[in-house]
């Protein structure tokens, strides 16, 4: 996986983990071949989104990676969310106020895209954001969507 090696405790990102990372930060679903997904239709529906959240094409369902540390600067994290992007020590984040952060709807779809339970999707989400969104800032500067995006295609 290159760029996120190490990005996260242990260094593993599992499948669900991933594909809720590209929901969050690219706006992209990575289909899977697994036969449990099969009864699922891998194209994004056409109707609009759920009102609270702002899923696009290639924004992630809160505006891309600048759109989920504005989430999280509104709802009184921003320190944390800077530690991540600068340079210094990544602070951690609480599961249940990052959970807040995103808001239940997108943490609800994101929940039934991957399969996982909510308090496991925010569990690890709490846990791998810091270190992947560290990897994504390496000169403490956000960068434009289609990197975040190409992060993905690797």
């Amino acid at each position: 996986m290159g760029l996120f090696d190490n990005a996260v405790p242990g260094g593993n990102i599992t499948k669900p983990l991933m594909i809720a990372l590209g929901a969050l930060l690219v706006g992209k679903m990575l289909s899977g071949r697994s036969a449990e997904q099969t009864d699922e239709p891998a194209a994004q529906p056409q109707t609009p989104a759920p009102t609270g959240t702002t899923a696009s094409g290639d924004g992630g369902l809160l505006g891309g990676l600048g759109g989920l540390l504005d989430k999280l600067k509104d709802a009184g994290h921003g320190n944390v969310a800077d530690s991540w992007v600068g340079t210094g020590q990544n602070q951690p984040i609480n599961a249940n106020d990052l959970g807040k952060a995103i808001g239940p709807q997108v943490i609800r779809e994101i929940a039934q895209r991957t399969g996982l339970d909510e308090q496991e999707l925010l569990k690890q989400l709490s846990t791998a954001l810091p270190g992947i969104v560290d990897k994504l800032t390496p000169n403490g500067q956000v960068p434009q969507q289609h990197q975040v995006a190409s992060a993905f295609n690797s």
